[in-house]
C-alpha cells in the first residue's frame, strides 16, 4: 500500500510548461477603446520618497507578500549597490486605486522595493559587490555618511496607471510586463484587486503549508511566484463554481476569489478543512506517482513538466478522503488507468491543447472520472455536460 508522502522535487521543470495557465487570450473584455481611456504619469521618485509611501502604506506591498522573498543577498547587494554609484535600474510601475487617490497596486517591481524596506531596516548586510567592494559587509547603520545618503537620495523611475477602466486592462498591463524569462503568476495582482479574508487565508496557508510550493521545485518556502496560492485558488474553483466556467480561466479565477471572499465569515471552517483536504490530495498523488505525480503520460511514457491540467483532474476527485483512500490502496490501479487513458486522443488532446476550452475540461474531467470509478471500483460524482452546454455537478 502507498503512504502519504511529500511531493517530489519539481526544480527541472519549473518553466517547462504553462499549460491550462492565463494568458491575454482570457482578457476577452479588452474590445472597446474606452478600456485604454488610462494614462501614465512618470516621476521620478527617490528612494526615500518610496520608503516613505510604503511606511504610511500609500504604497501597498502585502507582508504576506514579503515573505515570498525571490532574490538572494548578491542580488540585493547588487541592486543596493547600482543605486549608491548612480546606475540605471528598471522601472517601478505603480496603479493608482480608482476608489482610493494616493493609494497604489504595485504592478512591477514589488522583489525591488522588498529590497529597499529590508535594507534600510538592516536586514542585511552587503555582500558580493564588485564595483564598490569596498561597501562589503556594511548594513545601512555602518555605510559611510555620503554613501548612505547616495542611496537615499538617488531617483528609481516610477511610472504611474491613472484612470484605468476595469480590471481587464490591469491584467493586459500585468501581462505584458511579465513576458520574461521568470513571469508572475496573475495570481498576485488579482489579491490586490480583489482582498479580501479568503485571498489572505490562501496566501497564508500556502506559505505555511509547502505542499504546494514543493510542486515548483521550492523546498524552504513559498512560491514567490505564487503558482502555489494560484493551484490552491484553482481547486477551489473547480471544487465550488465549476458550472460557471465558460472557457475563461481568468474569470472563473476572479469569481472565485470575489465570491469566497464575501462568504468568509460563513464558511470559514468549511473552507479551512477543505484547503487541508487538498494538501492531503497532493500528498496522496505524490504517494501513488511518486515522480511522475501531476505529469502528462503520452502513451509511452510520463513527461517531465508539471500540468495544471493533471493537476486539476487529480486533485478534485482525490480532495474527497473516502475517494482518495480508496485510490491510495488501488494504487496500481490508478496509475494504469491514468496511462490506458492517456491512449485515447481526445483526452490526450485535452490535456496539450486547447486546454482552457469548456470542451477540454469537460473531457479530462468525465473521462478521468470514469476512469478512476473503474479502477477503485467505487460510484464517483462526475460531472455532467448540460443540454445549455455547461459543466453542472453529479451526486452519487
Amino acid at each position: 500500500m502507498s503512504q502519504i508522502r511529500e511531493p517530489e522535487d519539481a526544480s527541472s521543470d519549473v518553466d517547462a510548461e504553462e499549460l491550462f495557465g492565463e494568458s491575454e487570450d482570457d482578457l476577452e473584455n479588452l474590445h472597446s477603446a474606452t478600456t485604454f481611456d488610462a494614462f501614465v504619469v512618470s516621476s521620478d521618485w527617490t528612494t526615500e520618497t518610496l520608503l516613505g509611501q510604503i511606511d504610511r502604506a500609500n504604497i501597498e506591498l502585502d507582508p504576506i507578500f514579503q515573505r515570498r522573498d525571490a532574490w538572494d543577498r548578491k542580488k540585493k547587494s547588487r541592486f543596493i549597490e547600482s543605486l549608491i554609484v548612480g546606475l540605471p535600474v528598471p522601472q517601478i510601475v505603480l496603479a493608482e486605486r480608482k476608489s482610493k487617490r494616493g493609494k497604489y497596486i504595485v504592478l512591477d517591481g514589488k522583489q525591488r522595493l522588498l529590497t529597499l524596506i529590508q535594507f534600510a531596516k538592516g536586514d542585511f548586510k552587503l555582500t558580493g559587490l564588485e564595483l564598490r567592494s569596498d561597501l562589503n559587509r556594511h548594513d545601512i547603520d555602518s555605510m559611510p555618511a555620503d554613501e548612505k545618503l547616495a542611496f537615499e537620495t538617488q531617483t528609481l523611475r516610477t511610472m504611474v496607471v491613472r484612470h484605468w477602466q476595469g480590471d481587464e486592462f490591469l491584467y493586459l498591463v500585468f501581462h505584458r510586463l511579465n513576458t520574461g524569462s521568470v513571469p508572475l503568476s496573475p495570481q498576485e495582482l488579482r489579491q490586490a484587486l480583489h482582498p479580501g479574508d479568503f485571498v489572505a487565508f490562501v496566501n497564508e496557508f500556502t506559505t505555511e503549508d509547502l505542499t504546494f510550493a514543493r510542486l515548483f521545485g521550492r523546498k524552504d518556502g513559498p512560491d514567490f511566484r505564487m503558482r502555489d496560492v494560484e493551484l490552491l485558488v484553482r481547486y477551489f474553483a473547480f471544487a465550488r463554481f465549476l458550472p460557471a466556467y465558460s472557457g475563461n480561466l481568468k474569470y472563473l479565477l476572479d469569481l472565485t476569489c470575489s465570491k469566497m471572499n464575501s462568504s468568509w465569515k460563513r464558511e470559514r471552517q468549511e473552507v479551512e478543512e477543505q484547503a487541508r483536504q487538498c494538501s492531503e490530495a497532493i500528498r496522496a498523488i505524490s504517494a501513488i506517482f511518486r515522480d511522475k505525480a501531476f505529469r502528462r503520460h503520452n502513451g509511452e511514457e510520463y513527461e517531465r513538466p508539471f500540468n495544471r491540467a493533471v493537476f486539476d483532474i487529480m486533485c478534485f476527485y482525490a480532495g474527497d478522503p473516502a475517494t482518495r483512500a480508496r485510490m491510495i490502496e488501488r494504487s496500481d490501479e490508478v496509475r494504469r488507468a491514468f496511462e490506458d487513458l492517456s491512449g485515447n486522443a481526445r483526452f490526450v488532446a485535452a490535456l496539450t491543447s486547447t486546454t482552457k476550452s469548456l470542451e477540454s475540461v469537460e473531457t479530462r474531467l468525465i473521462a478521468w472520472g470514469r476512469a478512476l470509478e473503474r479502477a477503485i471500483e467505487m460510484r464517483l460524482p462526475v460531472p455532467v455536460l448540460t443540454e445549455e452546454g455547461r459543466i453542472a455537478y453529479s451526486e452519487v
